[in-house]
């Protein structure tokens, strides 16, 4: 970015300083300040930013943002009543300086993963930026439009919500020319009210710019009708429905003699034009990834060729879907975050990927569902008993619920709650050393809520099986 202080100022409703200064980036953490930056002072759990802005100031900061006043700062200061909100305008401010065509992107399930391949396949066409990692907050969304260079032919920014009211705010900052709506399940339910899921991801519609459009998965009934009833317009695409616009089907492993692979196929169609993609993830799930990106590049006018290259080579974000074989062993850590949806995904993945082999779920509770939590909790139980698995290791709260569906579902193998990382690791290995699965190998699937930290557990298994 580049912007004046003054131009910020006056979009924040005050007088312009006495001696205007080039911003060049935003900081919201004192270290990371360098000459030309404007440092924002955000409240905090443990530490206030204006405490910091001493230390800001003495690493070259050219001004700083703040909701109090700082006698102490000789460059100029900002005085604003709420930091996180000039934060959200003067990231809109700097979108309406930009030219470049903005994808704002939501979604219950995999939207860091369709923002990482969409973003990839438009950069074949021209310079994109998108979100570092998952900031895609009131603090992360802004800082990640901010920190652009402002002459990319794309963004592609993703929308992430917790509680009532997140998506208006987010909308309003970034206006997006896009609006992609991946899906619509329970998620963070615990805050979102009576609303419902759908109604909160399609409030992302009535920020759209003056010219903009909406692109739905057509596969959520809910979702369908609180977008149609937005009234932006539309464009839909699906996994299930050929007779869509946009559509994407999955049709096995990229090779058949690779049974175990991580590459899938999937035929998708676009507009009427039919194309087959090799995308680094395979699985029913993964047509929904195809669909909603592909037809985003799409609209956006990429070309067939474009699209096929943007998928082959597209990178998987850490954490998600990544798989590692050790010896006979393999290790899909998808440990970033699960909800419902997610994890009934990621578990139909796995069973196919192991094929033969024994599948062995290492799972942690799913976080923030709210009243909905033992349902669901309950109902994975009862999905995972269907899967019938080599065994079952537990991490968090609701055990109960996770066992009692089990139990319901007639689930008579090892159900392992983890306690403490070392009798995790000797009960890991006393399963895998039964003959079975010892002659024929396992597949272990991590996967948990980002409060589980279940990424832990699965370094520990990595090193133990390297040793």
């Amino acid at each position: 970015m580049r912007m004046n202080c003054s131009e910020i100022s006056v979009r924040l409703g005050l007088a312009p300083p006495d001696e205007d200064r080039e911003i060049t980036s935003v900081v919201t953490d004192s270290r990371q300040a360098v000459p030309g930056a404007l440092f924002v002072c955000l409240p905090g759990e443990h530490a206030d930013g204006h405490d910091f802005a001493r230390q800001a100031q003495q690493a070259g900061a050219a001004a700083v943002l703040a909701s109090r006043a700082l006698p102490q700062i000789d460059v100029p200061v900002l005085l604003v009543e709420d930091t996180v909100r000039a934060l959200g305008d003067m990231a809109l401010l700097w979108r309406e300086k930009t030219q470049a065509v903005v994808v704002g992107l939501t979604g219950t399930a995999g939207k860091t993963t369709v923002k990482e391949l969409l973003a990839h396949i438009l950069a074949k066409h021209g310079k994109t930026a998108r979100n570092a990692l998952n900031y895609n907050n009131q603090i992360g969304l802004p800082r990640s439009m901010l920190a652009t260079d402002g002459d990319e032919c794309f963004w592609v920014m993703e929308a992430g919500i917790s509680k009532e009211g997140d998506m208006e705010e987010l909308g309003a900052v970034l206006r997006p020319d896009l609006g992609l709506i991946l899906n619509a399940g329970a998620g963070h339910t615990e805050r979102l009210g009576a609303r419902g899921v759908a109604a909160h991801k399609s409030a992302l519609l009535q920020y759209l710019s003056q010219d903009g459009r909406g692109l739905v998965s057509a596969d959520y009934p809910d979702l369908m009708r609180e977008a149609v009833s937005s009234g932006a317009k539309l464009d839909f695409f699906s996994a299930v429905n050929p007779d869509v616009r946009y559509y994407a089907a999955y049709e096995g492993p990229a090779r058949e003699a690779e049974r175990n692979g991580a590459r899938g196929r999937y035929r998708l169609c676009l507009d009427g034009e039919t194309i087959t993609v090799t995308a680094p993830f395979r699985g029913q799930y993964g047509a929904e990834n195809c669909a909603a990106a592909a037809a985003a590049a799409h609209l956006l006018g990429l070309s067939a060729a474009e699209i096929v290259a943007g998928v082959a080579d597209a990178p998987i974000p850490a954490q998600r879907f990544s798989r590692k074989k050790i010896g006979q062993w393999e290790i899909i850590d998808d440990t970033y975050n699960a909800n419902p949806l997610s994890m009934r995904r990621m578990l139909d993945a796995a069973v196919e990927i192991a094929d033969k082999r024994a599948l062995v779920p290492v799972l942690g509770e799913m976080r923030e569902l709210g009243l909905m939590a033992g349902i669901e909790h309950e109902k994975l139980g009862r999905r995972l008993a269907d899967i019938n698995p080599a065994g079952v290791f537990w991490k968090g709260g609701h055990e109960a619920q996770v066992r009692l569906g089990l139990e319901k579902g007639g689930y008579g193998g090892l159900f392992f709650p983890i306690r403490e990382r070392a009798d995790f690791i000797h009960a890991l290995n006393a399963l895998l050393r039964e003959n079975k699965i010892a002659r024929n190998g396992a597949l272990l699937l991590f996967k948990g809520s980002r409060g589980n930290r279940l990424e832990e557990e699965c370094a520990d298994i990595c090193r133990a099986f390297q040793e």
